[in-house]
């Protein structure tokens, strides 16, 4: 198993791009530009693209001509990934594509031949620590800057409070951390862990929060949130489904009626050569 044996809902990814969008930090996009192709013709390897947000969401950010090179094992949101990207960077030059099926956490150098920035959201929490040393290697040793969006740190702040909260955030995160198919997820603990590698291949490291601010305009995407939060965290210690139910039905209607206001914390990543 790997980390994109499960596929993910398109429907999932649709509905969060506008808040990933609205979190990743872009001063860590002011500081990427140094590092790219001065003359343009930047190469750029988007690993675990799901539907493409990040393309969407960093070509128009980039002046000069960029080739974008998109992995995912999921062959129908690779084609809805390739056929939704801009067609052209902030100065109007042109962006083109092309798609890989692959699992990410099985690349090799070769695969990131010639790339001059190497890009990812939404990943790192679903790795463990092995997948996670083998993804930083590689990318270090591809010998460009890394951009690593929207990693999940294992907070959030719910607006108004319940006691319950920390009960479910806990047995949520625990549920990150789970051991599947004989594998240990690092859940909130990658992004770290990332830092931390990067830093020991010699690579310096930028960290920036990047949270989704949810209110009442997001009411639909706080309402799936809060569902598979809870969800998940019911999984994890199932005598918290009986114990807590009445708080998720409270929740879940507050969720819905846009009277929940949700603070989801991530981090975002970057890595470039010394």
């Amino acid at each position: 198993m790997s980390a994109e044996t499960v596929r993910v809902s398109p429907a999932w990814l649709g509905l969060r791009e506008a808040a990933d969008g609205a979190a990743r930090a872009v001063d860590l996009v002011e500081q990427l530009r140094p590092h790219l192709p001065a003359g343009g013709g930047a190469t750029i390897h988007d690993l675990g693209c799901g539907t493409g947000s990040m393309g969407r969401w960093l070509a128009p950010r980039l002046t000069g001509r960029q080739h974008w090179v998109l992995y995912d094992r999921d062959a129908d949101l690779l084609a809805h990934a390739a056929a939704t990207m801009p067609a052209g960077a902030a100065d109007g030059a042109v962006v083109t594509v092309e798609t890989r099926q692959r699992d990410v956490t099985r690349l090799d150098q070769a695969d990131l031949a010639g790339a001059s920035l190497i890009t990812a959201s939404a990943l790192l929490d679903m790795l463990t620590a092995d997948e996670l040393e083998r993804f930083v290697t590689t990318c270090a040793r591809a010998g460009c800057p890394v951009l690593i969006t929207i990693s999940v740190i294992g907070r959030v702040d719910l607006r108004p409070a319940d006691p319950y909260d920390a009960h479910i955030a806990g047995a949520f995160n625990a549920h990150q951390r789970r051991t599947t198919g004989g594998r240990r997820l690092l859940g909130p603990d990658a992004v770290g862990a990332a830092a931390d590698a990067f830093t020991r291949l010699g690579m310096d490291v930028a960290v920036r929060p990047s949270p989704w601010l949810l209110d009442a305009d997001q009411a639909a995407l706080t309402g799936e949130w809060f569902r598979g939060w809870v969800a998940a965290a019911f999984e994890q210690q199932p005598g918290l489904a009986l114990a807590a139910a009445g708080y998720a039905r409270s929740r879940a209607a507050e969720a819905t009626a846009g009277r929940l206001s949700v603070q989801v914390h991530h981090h975002d990543l970057m890595a470039w050569p010394r």
